[in-house]
């Protein structure tokens, strides 16, 4: 979707999980779409022509394992079975993965797309290595780390970019500097729409929250002295709603001023998606939760565009 706004001609992209490669099917339409492990995709070796040499390829690895939320380390290297797939593998290494479909498909420029923890304690040496591997293998590659509050994007959902061009094109540095006006969560909510009530239990905290709390863990640490429901969050109509995440499927999100859950339109509000998405597989919070939001995408590949391939077209 982001590439689309952005002007792009969209031609198709790689998949596991089949529930979200046939949401992708139905809202998109793509010429080529492989249902199937990035690993085994790199293995294929009668691909159409029009794949190798793209103006810009696009990859966003599965990030559970550098979540700051997650095992983080602890998980690095083990086999399990991730939200992301229905077959036990790692997802650590998935960023090599993709740098070695760089190294196969070779564009002009690639973009690798991450959650924040992938620059963050010991993962900094994955994010080390991934520059010093494209490095070594003909790319230029800088490391972006952008908010997409900045970016007019009613979130604000920081991500990771490892953004690079081949060194034959001499190009300059790409400058991303984002400063669109906040959008706060009063301008998206949904007034005349339904909202899921909140338990007597969740009520209960709620009535003694205080202005500037996080999330309801706050609360429970006040009244009960107990550390828990960190997921469950706080959006204030005053201010840009906090990074969205899969688990408002589970309707986790709350109204500060009301004692009501955010609803499935927000959640695409907030996200940047279309009303009309079709999501008949999964719910609408949860690839919300595990996408970049459009509008972030459509900015940050309009300034590749402009800056290195609308350049790369005059050589």
């Amino acid at each position: 979707m982001g590439y689309k706004l952005a002007g792009y001609h969209h031609l198709g992209g790689v998949e596991l999980d089949p529930n979200v490669a046939e949401t992708y099917r139905l809202n998109h339409n793509p010429q080529y779409l492989y249902n199937m492990d990035i690993r085994e995709f790199n293995e294929l070796q009668d691909l159409p022509a029009e794949l190798y040499q793209l103006d810009l390829l696009d990859g966003s690895p599965p990030c559970s394992t550098f979540s700051t939320a997650g095992s983080r380390d602890k998980a690095w290297g083990k086999e399990k079975r991730f939200d992301e797939g229905q077959k036990f593998q790692t997802l650590d290494d998935l960023v090599f993965v993709y740098c070695d479909t760089i190294l196969k498909l070779k564009p002009k420029c690639f973009v690798l797309e991450n959650v924040t923890g992938i620059i963050k304690g010991n993962a900094k040496s994955y994010s080390k290595r991934i520059v010093q591997y494209l490095t070594e293998n003909g790319y230029d590659v800088q490391v972006f780390c952008l908010n997409a509050a900045t970016m007019g994007v009613p979130q604000t959902r920081e991500r990771v970019f490892f953004i690079g061009h081949r060194k034959e094109y001499h190009l300059p540095k790409l400058v991303m500097q984002f400063n669109e006006e906040p959008i706060v969560f009063g301008e998206v909510y949904d007034k005349d729409g339904w909202h899921e009530q909140m338990t007597d239990y969740m009520r209960n905290l709620w009535e003694h929250r205080k202005y500037g709390d996080k999330d309801m863990s706050d609360i429970k640490m006040r009244l009960e002295g107990k550390t828990s429901l960190f997921s469950h969050g706080f959006l204030y109509m005053n201010r840009v709603a906090p990074t969205i995440t899969s688990t408002n499927r589970d309707k986790h999100t709350s109204l500060f001023e009301k004692p009501e859950y955010i609803n499935d339109t927000e959640i695409a509000l907030c996200s940047t998606f279309p009303q009309d998405y079709e999501s008949p597989y999964k719910e609408i919070g949860w690839l919300c939760g595990m996408s970049v939001p459009p509008v972030m995408t459509a900015q940050v590949s309009y300034q590749i565009y402009k800056q290195w391939l609308s350049k790369i077209k005059q050589l």
